[in-house]
């Protein structure tokens, strides 16, 4: 049959791995899609620039408009990454009727309605597998296997950076800038690691999770976020004495009444007994409840270029298919229109530990402050003596914007001399 020509926006790190994927496998693609896909070019920033696959120099231009434009372009592949000239790059493509498969989280969260809605007006596919937890099939599960089901809430560790330098500081006891240099040295943390260490990758990939879990349109504004550089090694040794381990977790959850949702990503301690506590190094690890289904869980790499390249080739099979039988994929589901609803409003748990002053009474108005704020305590212990003497408080349930007055509260109580180790506590209660 005549080939699918692909356009290729990008040669980088995954670019790269799909080119090899796409010569590798030819033969295998050709027969899954029913017709061959060849490449009819690659746009990339500089023509003579050493690259990590054999590219033929006729393929590549420095034109990505161009590529873009041209006729006998069936799908274009984007894997440039940010905002600009990727989003312009992109619309073009629908808009001309061609489909397209591309990677970029930022992208998707920031504006994924215009680029949905330039697919549904050039009646053209829209996929973006390889945009959360690389080789991970997660986005699918999600709008399609569980289409017929409800999704209440979706917890996991979607960043693999963040995930290594935390497992670092939890097994050698580093320092979280050891921890993070170590990741440089080996490729898991860009040189400048701020998207990954800040909480913006993973917030990214939350909105995205929760627009097609919730069937609203989510951007990366409602997600509440919060990185991982004032982790301490004092904060990750105190988790593991007690049994838990800090992870840096993106948490998509419906309101007990169902009418608005919760996006956050924060560092939080889980117990060692969960399963998302046993997810090491740079990878990946996704819960998903639903009301009919239960509980599934994802697992694997969460970055990589062979890892993402895989679900860019996933997702290129997937839309070729369609253009052979002349259909297309699903669209944006939005029809829920549900609101995030404010941290505040959020219900969690805090773990902290108050140095306090060691004399009669000290705990009595602790506990009548955490009243006065509807805040209950679960479990509360005492360490130490005299200037030593520490409390270590893990609350119940309850919402955010009480926990923040009662930790207000207790900074001003004359009996408490430092607030210390506060972090979110999920997964066992």
């Amino acid at each position: 049959m005549k080939p699918l020509k692909v356009a290729l926006l990008g040669c980088g790190v995954v670019g790269s791995q799909v080119i090899r994927l796409l010569h590798e496998q030819a033969d295998d693609l050709a027969a899954r899609v029913g017709a061959p896909l060849e490449l009819a070019g690659v746009a990339v920033r500089r023509l003579g620039r050493k690259r990590d696959v054999e590219v033929d120099p006729a393929l590549l231009t420095t034109d990505a408009e161009a590529l873009v434009a041209r006729d006998d372009v069936d799908i274009v592949v984007e894997v440039i990454g940010g905002i600009e000239p990727a989003r312009g790059l992109i619309v073009s493509a629908l808009s001309r009727g061609k489909s397209v498969v591309t990677a970029n989280k930022a992208l998707l969260a920031e504006d994924g309605a215009t680029l949905h809605e330039a697919a549904r007006a050039g009646n053209g596919d829209l996929y973006f597998e390889a945009s959360v937890a690389g080789a991970i099939p997660l986005l699918r599960p999600l709008r399609e296997s569980l289409a017929g089901d409800h999704v209440n809430r979706v917890l996991g560790i979607v960043n693999g950076t963040t995930n290594y330098i935390l497992d670092k500081m939890d097994s050698t006891g580093a320092s979280f800038t050891d921890a993070l240099e170590e990741a440089q040295t080996l490729g898991y943390a860009e040189a400048d690691p701020t998207a990954d260490v800040e909480g913006f990758d993973a917030a990214a990939k939350a909105a995205i999770l929760a627009g097609l879990a919730f069937h609203s349109r989510v951007t990366a504004a409602d997600v509440h976020r919060e990185g991982i550089t004032e982790i301490t090694a004092t904060d990750v040794a105190s988790a593991k004495a007690m049994g838990y381990v800090i992870k840096l977790l993106a948490i998509c959850a419906r309101s007990d009444d169902g009418r608005s949702f919760g996006v956050r990503v924060h560092p939080a301690m889980i117990p060692r007994t969960h399963p998302l506590a046993g997810v090491r190094e740079a990878y990946n690890a996704v819960f998903v409840e639903a009301e009919s289904a239960g509980q599934l869980m994802f697992y694997g790499k969460g970055a990589g270029g062979a890892p993402t390249a895989s679900a860019v080739l996933g997702d290129l099979v997937a839309v070729a298919r369609n253009r052979l039988a002349g259909t297309r994929g699903p669209e944006e589901s939005t029809y829920a229109d549900l609101n995030a609803h404010p941290m505040g409003e959020t219900v969690t748990r805090l773990h902290m530990a108050l140095d306090v002053a060691d004399k009669p009474g000290v705990l009595a108005r602790v506990a009548e402050l955490f009243a006065k704020h509807d805040v209950s305590i679960q479990t509360v212990r005492q360490e130490g003596h005299g200037d030593d003497a520490q409390l270590v408080i893990v609350t119940h349930r309850a919402t955010d914007a009480a926990l923040t007055a009662t930790l207000e509260g207790l900074r001003e109580l004359d009996i408490v001399r430092a607030v210390a180790g506060v972090m979110r506590v999920e997964g066992d209660d």
